[in-house]
This record gives structure tokens, sequence and C-alpha cells, in this order.
């Protein structure tokens, strides 16, 4: 603890005598006095609120019965907060105010504001940024609706922004008196981008959305290919959107009319993008917690640039970088970012139209005694890890990652492939016909295929026995599904918390959050989406007789996302099917001579954590570098002395 500062909350208190301990929320009430939290204590994500008088530590309000799925959020004073409740299946359903202060049972606290019972629909709460408005989300991946509580009035009851219709997207915030919403609504179809409308902050208000258009009349966000329109969040004289353009994240700032005409508070005046130096990074709104600021702050780096908090003035005309500030920089012990390099491809998919983004992390010695290699020797090949993610249209950042470092230093080019079905280029990345999403979903492992051919055949860094690859829940579908598509591409795959079992876990809605994913992947109920998922679920399409990569996949025992069995049904199909453990082939069950068995198929089950892995930090560091050994001993690294890093 610093001078001056002061521990509201220890969450190594929490922890003390626990295997898992997750604090999701921690707000402070209107008046600074009261604290109130979310806690986790298995990794099954259901949590539970407490409050704590801020200068005592005393805790003032705990229902031991009470649930909630972790966010809380305070009303207009300390009289009241807001959660929200899961059910069965653990979709976020209902939303309660909770009163404080109250002599009633703790029951009886809870007022039930709103309920929505589509089993496809996933509830969730938050405050406008000058804090007058809860809004009350409810959304599928293809439908949303709105709802608005007016904080400032006691008497104020819960109105819709706008009906739900089939397949139109929506989100709010309030500047003003109007509404800023992001929207696909369009003529049939939906736009292919988010578009920025604006409106009276009133209720059913659909048939007055006007598009935002800056001091010339020309539209900010069209919804159009080019530009991707992510969120807006709004200050008191600007507003500041997130989005994308040219596969990269972008800031814009919006700023508004000054003049006391009280008649346009809205009126745009100027519209710029922040630009940044770097080819590709990673750049996002920070903490911003005052609707009266002159900055912005800014979370920003890249792959070799460290995170780094940024103020950026609000009102300058110019944006000179050099009046931005850097507040904080991450401190990453021992790193000399003059020694690594990064690049960025386009890596043509076999469709013959699509270009798929690779980035390429590297230490410079590596790439350049790889460059100087003679062409075709053996010392030209250098270990390549290729990692990717690509669904539910969440993109794979060029972001920072300290934990890359010790692959880095021991010769390891990372390689971050960008496949279709995240969002680096917007919703058509991610949607039909030409995304990965629905039946056009196997996509995403033609690009990771693809990705990796050109790693060996085209770029020439790494041969099929130096190339390894790694995916994450989703991540896991994707490289299950490419492994199976191509087991003599790789030499060792990574699968954590893999969504492997794909048929089985969707045809059952008893299976927490599945009916909500009948939107990203299809409902295989239906005749036509079981054939096809079929087509690619991992634990249905081992190859029999193939000669696999070495494989690791983990899983968590109280994981609600991915449940436990799916990872360990993969791994005995695997080991059942593939030669990695078939003896019968006189004993040559690998490529060049290597003995069936010297590919192992390993499952590691976390019995104390969830989707999420270890909470506590240095437990996931361990767990961390259990895969690291496991992957640099199958890749024949073990041994390898890490690069100087000065």
């Amino acid at each position: 603890v610093l001078p001056g500062e002061r521990v509201y909350l220890d969450e190594n208190a929490l922890a003390e005598g626990r295997d898992y301990c997750d604090v999701r929320s921690a707000s402070e009430s209107p008046s600074h006095e009261l604290l109130a939290y979310t806690i986790d204590h298995t990794g099954d994500e259901k949590y539970r609120l407490r409050v704590l008088n801020a200068s005592t530590g005393e805790e003032v309000d705990h229902d031991a019965e009470l649930e909630c799925d972790g966010s809380v959020i305070w009303g207009a004073d300390d009289s009241s907060l807001y959660y929200v409740e899961m059910d069965e299946q653990q979709r976020p359903h209902k939303v309660y105010r909770r009163r404080l202060g109250s002599s009633r049972r703790d029951g009886e606290k809870n007022e039930l504001i709103y309920h929505d019972p589509d089993e496809t629909h996933y509830v969730s709460i938050h405050k406008s940024s000058d804090r007058r408005y809860l809004f009350v989300d409810t959304s599928s991946m293809e439908t949303g609706e709105v709802h608005y509580l007016d904080l400032s009035d006691p008497d104020a009851r819960l109105k819709c922004v706008a009906s739900r219709r089939t397949k139109v997207l929506y989100e709010v915030e309030h500047r003003e008196g109007s509404w800023l919403i992001t929207t696909n609504a369009s003529d049939d179809p939906p736009s292919a981008n988010m578009k920025l409308v604006i409106s009276p902050a009133e209720e059913e208000c659909a048939d007055r959305w006007t598009a935002m258009t800056d001091e010339r009349g020309r539209v900010l966000f069209d919804g159009g290919n080019d530009r991707a329109l992510d969120d807006v969040s709004a200050f008191r004289g600007h507003a500041v959107a997130t989005g994308r353009e040219g596969g990269i994240p972008r800031i814009w700032v919006v700023s508004f009319s000054d003049d006391d005409d009280e008649s346009e508070p809205n009126r745009v005046t100027r519209f710029r993008r922040l630009d940044f130096e770097e080819e590709a990074y990673d750049v996002g709104l920070g903490p911003n917690y005052e609707y009266d600021a002159s900055h912005v702050i800014l979370s920003y780096d890249s792959v070799i640039t460290p995170l780094q908090s940024l103020a950026v003035p609000l009102d300058d005309r110019d944006d000179p970088t050099e009046l931005r500030r850097v507040l904080k920089s991450k401190i990453v012990p021992g790193y000399d970012k003059s020694l690594y390099g990064c690049e960025r491809a386009a890596v043509p998919s076999r469709d013959g139209a699509t270009r798929i983004p690779v980035t390429l992390i590297y230490r410079k010695d590596v790439m350049e005694r790889h460059s100087l290699a003679e062409e075709g020797a053996a010392a030209a090949s250098v270990p390549v890890h290729l990692y990717g993610y690509g669904s539910y249209g969440c993109p794979v950042e060029a972001d920072f990652s300290s934990t890359r470092l010790p692959l880095l230093d021991r010769g390891i080019v990372y390689a971050l492939a960008h496949v279709r079905g995240g969002g680096e280029f917007g919703r058509p990345w991610y949607e039909e016909p030409s995304g990965a999403k629905y039946l056009c979903k196997e996509n995403t492992f033609r690009d990771f295929v693809d990705a990796g051919r050109w790693l060996v055949c085209d770029r020439k860094l790494a041969d099929p026995d130096r190339l390894s690859c790694e995916g994450r829940s989703a991540g896991g579908l994707l490289v299950g599904a490419s492994v199976n598509q191509c087991p003599e591409l790789f030499r060792a795959a990574i699968l954590g918390v893999p969504f492997v079992d794909v048929v089985a876990t969707m045809i059952d809605a008893s299976i927490p959050l599945t009916a909500g994913e009948w939107e990203e992947w299809g409902n295989p109920n239906e005749e036509r989406y079981y054939d096809y998922m079929m087509g690619y679920s991992p634990v249905n399409n081992v190859r029999k007789g193939a000669a696999y990569p070495s494989m690791l996949l983990t899983g968590g025992l109280h994981d609600p996302r991915v449940q436990y069995w799916e990872p360990t049904k993969f791994a005995a199909e695997l080991r059942y099917n593939s030669n990695n453990y078939n003896n019968n082939n006189n004993g040559d069950g690998g490529r060049d001579g290597e003995k069936s068995g010297a590919r192992p198929v390993c499952v590691k089950m976390e019995m104390s954590a969830g989707h999420f892995s270890a909470s506590d930090r240095y437990k996931y560091l361990k767990e961390l570098a259990f895969d690291y050994a496991f992957l640099l001993d199958q890749m024949g690294l073990v041994g390898e002395e890490e690069y100087d890093r000065e």
C-alpha cells in the first residue's frame, strides 16, 4: 500500500483458506460510504452479494440465499442497488432492486423489476455515463431490446426504448436529453455493421431514430463494410466511439456544440479519428468515471509495447501526439522492446477471395538468423506457435502479453491468426454468408489451416515438425477441428477448456448456456444444422489411423461453459482412433520413424476451478508453466537456453 492509499477490500484476505476466489464487481455507493461486491468461491460463476461499510469494513448487508451473475449497480443513492439473477441453466434472466437499511427480512428486500422468459436472451444491466439512467439490456446473438429506469425519479417505472424486432440489435447511451444508439436496424436485410443514430430520450422511439451526421451533413457511421462501430460513450461535450477500420481497433471523438442553444445540444461540430504510430495495436477505452471530463482515458498496447494508460484531450483540434500523456505504463521486469519485432501479413484463403491477417511476434535475432540461413537448409526452419479463436465476433487483438516472452526467448515465433468468426473486420467477418457462423462455420477452421500452411509452404518459417498450435474454449474447437482436418500439419497442440463435443452439447438445452448458443452455431435439433455440425464436431471426426500431433487438453471440474467431459471424451476418441497409441502398424505410429506413443494425448483437469482457470495469479502462472513445459518438451526444445534479454 502506497502512502495515502487505503485498502477497502483485500481479495487476498477473502481468498484465505480457499482453493478459488474471484471478485467480479466492486462498486462504491454514490456517497462513497458503502462498498458492494460480488464473489465466487468455486469457479461455477454463481456469485454472492455483500455490502460493507467502507470506513470500518463491517458487513452491513448479505443474504446467504442470494445468487447473482456477478454484476451490481447502485441506484441514485445508498438505499438501493440492482443485481441480475440467473435461472437453472445459468442464463441471466431477472433484474432485482434490493432495498438496504430496511427492517424487512432478506428475501423481502428484493423487488423484481424485470424478467425475460425467452431462453435465448441474456439480461444485463449498466448505468448511463451521466448516471441518470439504469439500462436493462436483454439480447440474444441476433436480437436486442433495451429498457431504462430514470434513477432521478423515485416513482419511475421501467420503460422500453424500442420493442424487439427479429435480427435487430441495438445498444443505448444517454446524452443531454437524447439517446445515442448503435444499431444494425435497416431496411431488410440489416446493415452489415452498426450505425450510430440519435433520437429523443423517450420510450418506443424507433420511428424517430435518425442518422448522426457531422458538421457537413455526412453520416458518421452508416453501417457499411469499411467502418465498424462497436460502442459509444457520452461526455458532457463529446462522445467517444470505439470500433474497427482496416482490421485494427479505432477510436473516434465526436465534438458537440457548446452553444447555449438548448434546442440542439447534440449538434456535431467535429468528428475525428485518433491515430497511433504502430502498424498493428490494441486500443480501447480505459476507466472514465467523470462525465465532465476534458480528457478521455485510453488503454493502449501492441504485441511489443506493454500496456499504457493514455490521457487524450477531447477538445484538441489537431490532436498532436505530444499532448497525449502517458499516465501509467505496465512495468515488465527485464523487458527490452528493442530486442523484439513484429509483422502483419495477409494470407490468402483457399476460397481465393479472402485475405487472413496473421501477426508474427519474434525476437529480431531469431528472424535475422532465419533470413540469413541458406534457403532449404534445415537451419532455416524455426519453431512457430500458432494461436487462434474465431467465434462470437470476438477478435484476437494484437496486444502485449508478458507470458509470451518465455517462448519468444527460446527462439519460438508466436503467430496470431485473425481468422473469420472473429470481429477483426466487423460483423461481415463473423456473419453469414462470407463470415464463419451457422452453416459457414467451417471457414474458421479452413482459415486456421491455411494460415498454418502459409507459415510452412509460403513464408517458410516452420516445417510441420516445428509448428504447434493453441486455442481456448471456442478456440479449442478451432484447434480440434483443424487438427482433424490436417493432423500432419502440426507437431503439438494445446486445447484449453475446449468446446469439442459440439452436437451432444448443443442438442441438450438442459446444459447451462446451451439454448442461447443456438444463434451462434445453429440448433442441431434441426436436421440441416445437425448434419452440418456433425461434419466438423471434433469428437465425431477423429481420423482413424492418422498420426496426430501431441495434444494437451485441459478442463475445469466446475466449468459451466464447457463441461469437464468434453476434453475427456475427445482425448478418449483420439487415443482409440489415432495412430498415436496404435501399435498395429509394426510400431510405426508417427512421422519420421517415431514410435507409437511418442505423441501423447494428455488430459489435465483442474479440480477447483471453472472456465477461467485458477483465480490465484501464482497458481495461474504455474498452470501456464505446465502448458509451456508440455509444448517445449514435445517441440524438442527442452534444455534450450533462453536468449539473453540484455
